[in-house]
């Protein structure tokens, strides 16, 4: 069943993945946060501080109402914040969406879904946790496995590589506007867009 865009007066929660902090800022695991300062740039919108737990920016995205956050917390509790926002914002999961890393596509690729596990992602299962239901958008950046033995867990707090940055900003671009795509036209129509590149 396709997932159509919400209608214009139910806001939609963009949400940005990542770790707070410097030593956290070029990490792998933090493209969601990345992505979230494109979105902002683009709105011409500053984060501000919400008592929730979240950096947000209320603007309007691809001609919908949104709320663009960045969770302050550690990637493995984003779901307290998220569930906040959701809260406050009187957001249904459905008008949900998530940008995050995904070990399980090579590195660049964009991939757009409703719904599904985890895949062993820390902050997604924390926000599944916290809002009791895995049926919200989420918009995966691959990152590619690991080289050799190395522990996933090491490979997403390591910062791209120098390859990887060469074209990182044109994908970090290409992500934003996948999310206005998903925004603006619904998932499959989002999907139809950016799965076949």
């Amino acid at each position: 069943m396709p997932v159509e865009p919400p209608a214009d007066d139910a806001p939609l929660l963009v949400v940005g993945l990542g770790n707070p902090g410097p030593r956290y800022v070029a990490n792998r695991h933090n493209i969601g946060y990345l992505v979230a300062d494109e979105l902002a740039d683009r709105i011409g919108g500053k984060f501000k501080s919400h008592k929730g737990g979240a950096d947000v920016i209320e603007a309007r995205l691809g001609g919908r109402r949104v709320v663009l956050a960045k969770p302050r917390t550690y990637m493995n509790v984003s779901g307290g914040p998220v569930a906040g926002m959701i809260r406050f914002y009187k957001v249904p999961p459905e008008n949900l969406i998530v940008m995050h890393d995904e070990l399980d596509l090579p590195f660049g690729t964009i991939r757009m879904k409703l719904g599904g596990g985890e895949n062993g992602h820390n902050g997604l299962r924390s926000i599944t946790k916290s809002l009791g239901t895995r049926e919200y958008l989420r918009v995966r950046f691959g990152i590619g496995r690991p080289p050799g033995r190395m522990d996933p867990a090491d490979y997403v707090l390591r910062d791209f590589s120098a390859t990887e940055r060469k074209d990182l900003a044109l994908d970090i671009d290409r992500c934003a506007d996948a999310t206005e795509a998903l925004v603006a036209k619904g998932l499959e129509a989002a999907q139809n867009l950016f799965h076949a590149r």
